[in-house]
């Protein structure tokens, strides 16, 4: 009874054959059952009970990462949620961990041990025979050498041309810079909707203009597209051909200009796997190409107009040429379905986007990844170049849009568009002129200095109800448009810089424009 103060001995001394002292107590790290309790509850129980202390007793042998940032990687590669609501470092470590055994113990049956477990990815030093996952090239079609040939010499000149212009806009005074932006701003912080008609049976998924900024093409989940006068929203034609949703919708970059009505003036992508072209003299259309296995997400238009490439969930995207309407190219990259597409303005580029939440950005004249667009937590829904030729922007499920530099291979900025999913993205493109006269005076002397309108804005659709329209200069927002009942799936701007358009799923098409504005 030493260590016992003589007050509290009378209490203690009939019980002190059951004590224990305190630096004697006993500590079980082989999660073993002492037998006098086995003795004491119902051996099914029992034996529950050391099973699982069996389990906790192997997951706690397997090896996972430190780093957060690897457990999180991990995770993703096993389909599991990089991240739940409420958990820490040390929670998610635990989680990894009971993955990886309830794998090991899925493996069991073909004659694994424990700790047999492939953990390559765990260490930092690759085993020397570890397959490491490396570039790979598939042969192509005896016409996409021609091709690829084809589009240098397309792009070449336009980049130069482009180069040129803008060195040339560079020599402007910073004032005039100024006071230019300024006014764009302006003039966008007065735009409300102007008109409002509903375009299909089902939820409105797409709405593009045409390149003379007169017609706009709608496409519905019916599997219709409508095309619609501005700006008065009218009934022009009906489009019937797809036999699930219309997920892409694209303009031949002559169409309504210089392109004939019998020609292929448009394409849209279908849920049921297929391509249309449609032309402006019939409610059919005049080609289908079939080759992807799965809905058709996005579609788009090469700036030559030659080429059209199409967006996939069969995880890939391909190239097709127009006058033989003939698949080019099928393009692998993407571990999930392939949602959007888009062209660099000099046709040199393509960047594809996909469910993965990473963007590729491909060299049409190589075939070869430039850069990977890796930042996004969520899925791509979007992507649109700048008129500037080295800038590109993604949309995303994360509710952000991020602008990507492909000369400085990174990403410069990342804009909270929207209060959820962000459904589309589309810079002011402008009539393929990137130069306006605009009149000054220097010393009394008139002179005529070239200021750059296109690319000078950029507008997102998203979920939480709006459209919102943001400046390039500074990526700050400019205006808030909201009158959708509900989700808005897509946005897009006039070539003639005098209209917004956005489709949702209150089955309508809205026309956004100032109150002033000259109809």
């Amino acid at each position: 009874m030493s260590g016992v103060h003589p007050s509290r001995r009378a209490y203690v001394e009939e019980d002190d054959s059951d004590m224990v002292d305190l630096a004697n107590v006993p500590i079980d790290r082989d999660y073993s059952l002492p037998q006098n309790i086995k003795s004491g509850i119902a051996p099914e129980k029992a034996s529950a009970i050391l099973s699982q202390m069996d389990r906790k007793k192997k997951a706690a042998a397997i090896v996972v990462p430190t780093d957060d940032g690897r457990v999180r990687a991990r995770l993703r590669e096993l389909g599991e949620p990089m991240t739940l609501f409420g958990e820490g470092p040390g929670d998610r470590r635990d989680r990894l961990r009971g993955l990886l055994y309830q794998l090991q113990e899925g493996n069991a049956g073909e004659g694994s041990q424990p700790g047999d477990m492939d953990m390559r990815d765990m260490t930092d030093t690759p085993e020397p025979d570890e397959d490491e996952e490396e570039e790979f090239y598939t042969p192509g079609v005896p016409g996409l050498l021609e091709a690829r040939q084809w589009m240098a010499n397309y792009s070449l000149p336009r980049a130069r041309s482009r180069v040129a212009k803008q060195k040339a806009e560079a020599s402007i005074a910073l004032q005039r810079h100024i006071k230019h932006r300024r006014a764009i701003k302006e003039r966008l912080s007065g735009y409300q909707v102007l008109g409002s008609q509903i375009a299909g049976e089902r939820s409105v998924s797409i709405a593009r203009f045409s390149p003379d900024s007169e017609i706009i093409a709608a496409g519905s989940w019916s599997g219709s597209i409508r095309l619609l006068t501005v700006p008065d929203l009218g009934d022009k034609s009906l489009l019937r051909g797809h036999t699930e949703r219309v997920g892409g919708i694209t303009w031949h970059p002559q169409a309504t200009v210089s392109l004939s009505p019998d020609s292929a003036n448009l394409a849209s992508g279908g849920g049921e796997g297929t391509v249309h072209l449609w032309s402006l003299t019939q409610d059919t259309p005049i080609a289908t190409l079939t080759g992807h296995s799965a809905r058709v997400a996005r579609v788009e238009h090469h700036p030559s107009g030659n080429y059209l490439a199409s967006a996939s969930y069969d995880t890939t995207w391909r190239l097709w040429d127009l006058p033989t309407q003939k698949e080019l190219l099928l393009q692998e990259g993407h571990s999930r379905e392939v949602y959007t597409v888009a062209f660099q303005i000099d046709g040199a580029l393509i960047a594809s986007g996909g469910l993965d939440s990473i963007g590729r950005v491909w060299d049409l004249r190589t075939g070869r990844t430039i850069m990977v667009l890796d930042g996004h937590i969520r899925e791509l829904t979007g992507l649109a170049w700048s008129p500037d030729g080295y800038r590109v922007v993604s949309s995303s499920g994360d509710a952000t849009v991020k602008v990507w530099d492909v000369r400085m291979v990174r990403c410069t900025a990342t804009i909270g568009a929207h209060k959820g999913l962000v459904s589309d993205v589309r810079f002011f493109s402008g009539k393929q002129d990137p130069l306006v006269a605009m009149d000054g005076t220097d010393e009394g002397q008139a002179v005529a200095e070239a200021m750059r309108t296109e690319g000078t804005y950029l507008a997102t659709s998203g979920f939480d109800g709006n459209v919102n329209t943001f400046s390039s200069d500074d990526w700050a927002l400019v205006k808030n448009l909201s009158a959708h009942s509900g989700n808005v799936t897509s946005v897009d701007i006039s070539r003639d810089d005098r209209f917004i358009v956005s489709s949702g799923q209150d089955r309508t098409v809205k026309l956004w424009a100032r109150e002033d504005i000259e109809l």
